[in-house]
């Protein structure tokens, strides 16, 4: 029976499903956005309002706490850095999951998880022929 348990287990047992969510919160703090299932796409959100939320209070206590969770110390850096000052005057919610579909193998239904406010990649520049180039 599973009766009086709470919480996402993903078929998987704790030690896997934490090291997978450790590995997606790195790639979304790293790449500012990512994409996945939705269901792990609504845990993902805890863990990485979580670390905004400890980059936020910025005492070395709350560095250490991210450290344990968070696998690179460059995306610390970042986070304690470039995302503690975008996010220091939002009170939370700091993510955004936006459903993309159906995966095609499995159905499994996909979504976006993405950093509000990120700054938007510049679109890339094209290249015309003009008359004088030609």
């Amino acid at each position: 029976m599973r009766h009086r348990k709470a919480g996402r287990h993903l078929s998987r047992t704790t030690e896997h499903r934490q090291a997978m969510m450790r590995n997606l919160v790195t790639s979304l703090l790293q790449h500012e956005r990512l994409e996945t299932t939705q269901t792990k796409a609504k845990l993902l959100r805890q863990w990485s309002d979580k670390m905004i939320s400890l980059a936020k209070r910025g005492d070395l206590h709350a560095r250490r706490q991210s450290l344990a969770v968070v696998r690179s110390k460059q995306v610390v850096a970042k986070l304690f850095g470039e995302l503690r000052e975008r996010y220091l005057e939002r009170p939370g919610g700091y993510t955004r999951i936006i459903p993309k579909g159906i995966r095609r193998g499995d159905a499994a239904p996909i979504a976006i998880v993405e950093l509000v406010g990120r700054p938007e990649a510049l679109p890339k520049s094209k290249k015309f022929k003009t008359a004088a180039s030609e």
